[in-house]
């Protein structure tokens, strides 16, 4: 299926660019950053206690009561789950406070584990849960790149074409052993098994 865009309530960021079959849900703030970027929302989603304006005609909504165990971006996440979204990208997620940055983390750990490709980015970072299997990153001069275990252990990580290539090591969730490799050539990198989040950083950044 197409892609669906989650517009979250974090620090605004960009949203898209959008492909035409794109479905976008804002949820709660996430409708006010759908507002100042000019995106449509397919979908309006959450307990909307940070947004009090108006909500446009002829959109869905989905309201849930404030006191829930799941936070509106994982609302969001379950809803394109069960309709058969098989790619998830989060937009205005990777800001704002502490604990729903955490929260928006484990959130993409949730998705990827379902077996959906599940990402986030705001233009100078771009972070993607990835489960086991062999992946190819294109050479960005002037960004980082690190991987760091999600899941307790990751083993069997190899990764060639950075400046720090490894050979069938494991990482844990425990020790930040991946952070701040660079490319060299374009960057392949695989393991056998756990949950890992490859996060691209602008050194600008």
């Amino acid at each position: 299926m197409a892609c669906c865009v989650i517009v979250a309530g974090g620090d605004c960021g960009p949203i898209g660019p959008l492909k035409k079959d794109d479905f976008v849900i804002a949820c709660d703030r996430g409708y006010q950053y759908c507002q100042e970027e000019g995106v449509a929302p397919d979908l309006l989603l959450g307990d909307f206690d940070s947004w009090a304006g108006e909500l446009p005609a002829g959109v869905p909504v989905l309201r849930y009561p404030v006191e829930k165990d799941d936070t509106d971006t994982m609302l969001a996440i379950r809803w394109a789950i069960e309709h058969g979204y098989d790619e998830l990208r989060l937009c205005c997620a990777l800001g704002g406070s502490l604990d729903h940055l955490l929260a928006n983390v484990q959130s993409l750990h949730f998705a990827a584990a379902a077996g959906v490709t599940a990402s986030a980015g705001d233009g100078k970072n771009e972070l993607t849960v990835i489960r086991p299997g062999e992946y190819r990153l294109e050479k960005r001069p002037g960004w980082k790149l690190s991987l760091l275990a999600l899941t307790d252990r990751v083993e069997g990580v190899t990764i060639r074409g950075s400046k720090y290539d490894v050979e069938n090591v494991s990482l844990t969730n425990a020790f930040p052993l991946g952070v701040g490799n660079d490319f060299k050539t374009d960057v392949t990198l695989s393991f056998r098994s756990g949950i890992a989040a490859v996060l691209l950083c602008d050194r600008g950044a």
